[in-house]
């Protein structure tokens, strides 16, 4: 017997069309239901396990178009297939419009009903492929994809939920590996051109000569090589959205441009005179300070504030470390999955090690550390030896400098620094408590407090303060 190919519902009034379709059906594998009624039809319907209707046309208590609505209006997405003994062009285009997948006349075919039927099914199959695919979207850049609850990386979840819904646009700032690409992804998903493209390139991986083609598309003949036509990124992304990613590496020729796209909604494509209209949300990255760049005359100042409407900042690794074992408890569960791997997670002393590293290459770096930790663990349990060796020296070296510092209150560490600074400000006043206070942003009153706490008298001429020698300082 053929496998299970889905679900059919036949409805006809005449038993023989209804048994003789049944059984051709169920010889090619589907699992076939029949009924003769309008209320029957909506009980399987309402069930909700149907693949496929196939209708006839005239029924006693019912018509294939009221029939047709009813199914639609209970569930979209299953395919209908209207047959008709007295059928016309006007009924089939009328059936078509309203949603049916087809239109036969009897006598029925058995190769022409087999053949519809099986492209219903591949349509019934591709949508729910879709619909998987979305599911697989939603999780993959959806905001709950996005791992922290450092109070940082919670103001930028706020920022995202604020400007997601708005056309305005976003400029994410921050290291390499620090997740830009996907804040500004999670940034689409959520507005309302989450249907629409995404196109993201990166403006420092490609040659200066070839950027402003690659974002405006050119000409037949704009330049050598130009054999046809081309369009660009902003054209790609038309109603979508297009990420920047490096725009500091733009340059001046091309920011000119960039900023009247940005406020015009239009441009030229290379070697063309056409004047193309978009409508494209921008959202860029970059990880150098652009303000800096304004100021250094590398970036245009009139390109900064056009793009720098709202800025998300994210913040290193090293500046939310109690987000360290979420993160890698995730990526462990992504790669194992991946290697067809299982553990029990991290040992104590691996643990300890992520969170005392500094992660210069940010998530990216401790990403790419746990996928190498599954890759050789052979044990349940990720332990310090499955780590990077460079992470593991590292972090050796934070736990032997932690340990040997003596434990003491904060008032009490904060002591000698402050004492310190004290001695230095009366030496540059000449021991005058007006100036010294006035420099130190304090009272007299709160500068001779301290000054007995600590022990500080005015020293003798060529002598040093005794209590500060101690402390390192001379007057």
């Amino acid at each position: 017997m053929p496998e299970h190919q889905g679900s059919i519902l036949i409805i006809d009034d005449d038993p023989i069309v209804l048994d003789s379709l049944a059984a051709l059906l169920r010889e090619e594998g589907y699992d076939v239901e029949t009924v003769s009624t309008f209320d029957a039809t909506i009980k399987s319907v309402n069930r909700g396990k149907l693949d496929l209707v196939i209708t006839d046309m005239n029924m006693p208590d019912t018509d294939g178009f009221e029939l047709l609505r009813a199914v639609k209006a209970r569930s979209a997405d299953i395919n209908v297939i209207i047959i008709t003994g007295y059928g016309t062009i006007e009924s089939a285009v009328e059936a078509i419009k309203m949603g049916a997948y087809d239109y036969l006349t009897k006598p029925i075919i058995d190769d022409e009903i087999r053949l519809v039927v099986q492209r219903a099914m591949q349509q019934r199959a591709l949508l729910r492929e879709c619909v998987t695919l979305r599911s697989q979207l939603d999780e993959r850049f959806g905001l709950d994809s996005i791992v922290g609850h450092d109070y940082k990386m919670l103001r930028v979840f706020d920022l995202i939920e604020a400007v997601s819904a708005s056309t305005v646009n976003v400029l994410i700032d921050g290291e390499s590996g620090t997740g830009k690409s996907k804040i500004a992804r999670a940034v689409h998903h959520r507005s309302d051109r989450r249907d629409k493209p995404f196109i993201e390139i990166s403006c420092g991986a490609i040659p200066e000569s070839l950027l402003e083609s690659e974002l405006f598309g050119h000409a037949r003949g704009a330049f050598t090589g130009a054999v046809s036509d081309k369009k660009g990124k902003f054209a790609a992304a038309h109603e979508g959205t297009l990420f920047l990613d490096e725009i500091a590496t733009a340059s001046p020729g091309l920011q000119v441009k960039l900023l009247r796209v940005l406020q015009e909604r239009e441009f030229e494509p290379v070697g063309s005179n056409k004047t193309l209209k978009v409508d494209v949300r921008v959202i860029m990255a970059t990880n150098v300070d652009l303000e800096k760049e304004v100021e250094a005359g590398r970036f245009r100042q009139d390109l900064y504030y056009r793009v720098n409407v709202v800025t998300i900042s994210l913040p290193n690794l090293s500046e939310r470390i109690g987000d360290i074992p979420l993160l890698a408890d995730c990526f462990l569960a992504r790669y194992a999955a991946q290697a067809g791997k299982t553990f029990d997670g991290f040992s104590d002393e691996a643990m300890q090690s992520l969170q005392r590293y500094g992660w210069p290459g940010n998530v990216r770096e401790l990403e790419n550390a746990v996928e190498r930790a599954v890759v050789l663990c052979r044990e349940r349990t990720i332990a310090v030896n499955d780590l990077p060796p460079k992470v593991v020296e590292v972090a050796n070296r934070v736990a032997e400098h932690d340990g040997d510092a003596v434990p003491m209150t904060l008032k009490d560490a904060l002591a000698d620094p402050e004492k310190r600074a004290i001695v230095a400000a009366l030496s540059r006043h000449n021991w005058c408590r007006q100036e010294t206070a006035a420099e130190l942003d304090i009272n007299r009153t709160t500068l001779y407090k301290k000054m007995r706490r600590y022990g500080l008298d005015r020293p003798a001429e060529g002598k040093t303060v005794g209590r500060a020698v101690s402390a390192g300082v001379a007057d």
